[in-house]
């Protein structure tokens, strides 16, 4: 199979020049040229090619619509050359699937190798198919801002990539690739001509359509079912002779629309808009589709014959029609099919214009389907009949994918979670204690207190709608919210609503505020109440916490009937800022391992709910290996896991790179369930990493509880500026102070990710291994260290995520960035910065016996490189223009100088591929 790359980036970088010097003239091309140039040089050891790239920054500076027009080429380079990148990633893919499928072996991390496995190392069918019933797979969408492609941008790429794919078809004629090439040199000036950046920040429902709707509809509706007839045909492979019954553990769940937590714009009508788009579009696609099978299925009664169901179901549905509507039903007398799927289409569209009666409780119309069980009730008749009279053929395939469908989508297309921070429910719960007189100044008792005042309260089965008009807003607001997760589980199903996560838990009381919150809702054991820890202290109490929460009365009520399953969700981007990236990791890994044997001596069945984000200093990382690398005890088949911002895009816009993502996810799995690695040595490794931890908390605390840190921070990051993105409807502060505390991961990590530093990523790991070696006289120490990386998945996943953040760091450019804090503060925090990188790479390569960073993964290490000289100018020119709008934020060119900051951190972001 060729390989296209290198003739898709020349054509794109052709296209792109030309489209430059007729957009903007030849001197901006000129200059974008002359700058890449420079750069090119000075990375490849030229220090007067830094001096004259720096004396051009004055002449940019002086010509801002100049400024633009550059950084403008570099981002749109970057854009098209990421599409190149995953059109070669996808050519790989199908390369790598062909060679299997004639070496009759299947591919790495695929859904049949992970089948393979677990037959030699042993399970039986039996047991695999009880595994089946206990797995839990949900993938969930956050409306978390580190997405900064708007999706008129995302739209146009699109069809860049499909002119790719097509211009690199096999056979395809000389006259038609020139035609294709011509309307990719249009989308090209289309993409130069459109602005960037929003110029106004998204709505919630903006997030609602373009992530939490647009990667259904355009990616995973059709997706996700092929993905389950994958696992099928692999299990017959492997085992041929046996039959499974495959239920639909993978699903999806959405945080957006639901999630409060310091979002002042989710509202319950937000929500429930949320919820009613969602629901809308599953049903227009349940639309599309049965009118797709109507065309397909023109079986003849006179010819193949029909079951008797399907006959008496077509009786049925003619008693909801109108008189009038019976000549168009009697055209298909002999095409029963036909006939069956034109009164399923009317009965859904229906469905679809009546689900607002459903909100307001008012009766629906009897041709409306009742719930999805009914519709996928009509499909399997469908299935059925072609079953009983020789159609099995016309049975697999589109029907059968469907019926998967309306299993995995329901009615609602995807679970929304709601989240909400602890201390707005404690102050709910002390205003309604309050309000009923049960108890004054709840909020101000000590913890056993509280937790002795709530389990009586939820033992108390009076009416606690008194004195509600005396209840502050807030408290109300939220009443109001419980309200209305009953009134969507009426109107779309149960499975609209399935989590409730409380942010910043603390302790058992936590918990135990919502249990009674949705008690008096009518929702004890309806929904998962799940607590979310985030700090490491909070990681760390999580197991003791966890224990007392099964002990207490009320919640173990709603415990069994939730089937004694409890989520619990973890945080890694607030424990990384919390406690720096080696001491969060080894506390995530810690508490997993704890919280699974608390349940398992309680009997409860956990599935972690893991908070990652995309870049390395939230979590993020190849997600096989990241899954692979939790401990033995805490996966076991059941798993959630956070997918957010830039990183729901780069999984989920090309259906091939979807797919795959997938099918590594489920092998991960899968994997799991199987024989997991003992180690003799873990007590010895988990001391080690204890000590390591600790010293590398304590390096990275010196480090951001230094005095000048946070002025340090908001001057040699562009931290003040990435709130102009637009990018999300959620603040980057939950408060209006700003404090550290305050500020959200996301844009921490983003703005170091901006700045080349990295600092969540690797900070602190020098420190760690060189304080724990010591002098080491008899390598001894090194040697453990050595095969703690060469033995242990979670040691090795660690240091491999060091790699690459350290690989993407950039201590030349981070330094331009430390010149625009004062020179004492600059000095003595870059400083350290500096020193510090310089040691976690000595000790990095000694750990993992490499000469150089990202040695194990050349492509990546290529990349970077080849990437750099094109990053760098962007850099360069953001400096630039920090350095203009912060001398003179009064200027008459502002608006105009932070439109360029903002296309800056566009380009940035692209060229690193990485946000926050």
């Amino acid at each position: 199979m060729k390989n296209y790359i290198s003739s898709n980036i020349r054509t794109l970088g052709d296209l792109l020049g030309e489209t430059i010097v007729y957009q903007e003239g030849q001197e901006a091309f000129e200059l974008e040229e002359e700058i890449r140039s420079l750069a090119k040089q000075w990375r490849t050891g030229d220090a007067s090619a830094q001096e004259r790239l720096a004396e051009l920054m004055p002449k940019l500076m002086g010509n801002l619509e100049l400024t633009e027009s550059t950084l403008k080429a570099f981002l749109t380079y970057f854009q098209l050359v990421n599409l190149a990148e995953e059109h070669q990633r996808v050519t790989v893919l199908d390369k790598r699937a062909e060679e299997a499928y004639e070496s009759g072996q299947p591919m790495d991390e695929t859904i049949a190798a992970a089948l393979e496995t677990l037959k030699q190392e042993g399970v039986s069918p039996q047991e695999l198919q009880t595994f089946f019933h206990s797995m839990e797979v949900v993938p969930v969408f956050t409306a978390h801002p580190t997405e900064s492609k708007r999706q008129t941008i995302r739209e146009i790429l699109r069809h860049v990539t499909n002119l790719l794919a097509g211009i690199n078809r096999q056979g395809i004629l000389s006259t038609e690739r020139a035609r294709l090439r011509e309307l990719l040199h249009d989308y090209i000036t289309l993409l130069w001509q459109s602005a960037e950046t929003r110029h106004r920040k998204p709505t919630v429902m903006d997030e609602v359509r373009n992530t939490g709707l647009y990667f259904f509809e355009h990616t995973l509706f059709d997706l996700v079912p092929r993905i389950y007839e994958e696992l099928e045909q692999a299990l017959n492979d492997v085992w041929p002779d046996e039959e499974f019954d495959v239920p639909s553990f993978l699903s999806y769940g959405t945080w957006i629309g639901g999630d409060r937590d310091g979002n002042p714009f989710v509202t319950v009508d937000t929500t429930v808009d949320a919820l009613k788009a969602q629901q809308e579009l599953v049903l227009t696609l349940y639309l599309h589709e049965i009118d797709a099978l109507y065309e397909l299925f023109s079986c003849s009664k006179s010819r193949t014959g029909v079951g008797e169901s399907l006959m008496d179901s077509i009786d049925s549905d003619r008693e909801l029609l109108d008189p009038s509507e019976y000549e168009t039903i009697d055209r298909f007398k002999d095409e029963p099919y036909r006939q069956k799927l034109v009164m399923m289409f009317r009965r859904l569209r229906a469905t679809r214009e009546h689900s607002e009666s459903a909100w307001k409780g008012d009766p629906i119309s009897p041709r409306a389907y009742p719930n999805v069980d009914a519709f996928r009730e009509d499909l399997e008749t469908i299935r059925q009949s072609l079953l009983d009279n020789k159609g099995w053929r016309l049975a697999r395939g589109r029907l059968e994918r469907l019926i998967r469908a309306t299993q995995v989508f329901g009615f609602h297309l995807a679970s929304m979670d709601i989240r909400q921070h602890a201390k707005t429910h404690r102050s709910a719960m002390d205003d309604l204690l309050n309000s009923l007189g049960f108890c004054e100044k709840y909020s101000q008792l000590d913890e056993a207190a509280r937790i002795e005042t709530l389990t009586k309260f939820a033992a108390d089965d009076s009416d606690h709608s008194a004195n509600a008009d005396q209840r502050k807003v807030g408290t109300a607001k939220l009443l109001d919210l419980f309200a209305t997760v009953k009134l969507a589980h009426q109107a779309i199903g149960e499975q609209s609503i399935t989590t409730y996560i409380i942010s910043m838990t603390e302790g058992v009381s936590n918990l135990l505020e919502i249990l009674v919150f949705a008690k008096d809702a009518g929702l004890l054991g309806k929904i998962d109440i799940v607590p979310l820890f985030e700090t490491v202290d909070d990681l760390m109490a999580a197991p003791e916490i966890m224990k007392a929460l099964f002990a207490n009365p009320a919640y173990a009520e709603h415990l069994k009937l939730r089937g004694n399953k409890q989520q619990i969700m973890i945080g890694y981007s607030d424990s990384n800022k919390d406690g720096g990236f080696m001491r969060a990791n080894w506390m995530l890994f810690t508490a997993q391992r704890n919280m699974a044997q608390a349940c398992a001596e309680c009997d409860v069945r956990m599935t972690l709910f893991h908070g990652r984000g995309g870049s390395l200093g939230r979590g993020g990382g190849p997600t096989n290996r990241a899954i692979l690398a939790q401990p033995t005890e805490s996966v076991r088949g059941r798993i959630r896991i956070t997918e957010q911002g830039e990183v729901v895009s780069s999984r989920y816009s090309v259906p091939a790179i979807a797919r795959r993502h997938l099918e590594q996810v489920l092998h991960a799995v899968l994997c799991s369930t199987g024989s997991r690695p003992e180690f003799d040595d873990i007590d010895n490794w988990s001391e080690a990493m204890d000590e390591l931890s600790s010293v590398a908390w304590k390096k990275y605390r010196g480090l951001i509880d230094h005095p000048d840190f946070l002025s340090y921070f908001q001057t040699a990051t562009p931290i003040d500026q990435i709130d102009r993105l637009n990018i999300g409807s959620r603040p980057s502060h939950r408060r209006v102070t700003r404090t550290l505390d305050d500020l959200r991961a996301i844009p921490w990590v983003f703005a170091w990710t901006q700045s080349r530093a990295n600092v969540p990523s690797w900070y602190g790991i020098g420190t760690a291994f060189s304080q724990w070696l010591g002098d080491d006289s008899d390598g001894s120490r090194l040697a453990m260290l050595q095969s703690m990386h060469k033995d242990w998945p979670f040691f090795r996943t660690m240091l491999a995520n060091v790699h690459l953040g350290m690989g993407r760091a950039d201590m030349e450019i981070a330094g331009m960035y430390a010149e625009l804090a004062d020179p004492k503060v600059g000095d003595a925090i870059f400083g350290d910065i500096k020193a510090e990188f310089e040691l976690s790479r000595e000790m990095l390569l000694k750990v993992t016996g490499t000469k150089e960073i990202l040695e194990t993964e050349p492509w990546l290490q290529h990349s970077i490189k080849v990437r750099n000289p094109y990053v760098d100018p962007m850099n360069y020119i953001q400096v630039a223009l920090l350095k203009e709008i912060r001398s003179n934020p009064d200027q008459a060119d502002l608006e105009q100088l932070q439109r360029s900051i903002v296309l800056s951190i566009n380009g940035i972001a692209a060229g690193l591929q990485n946000v926050g």
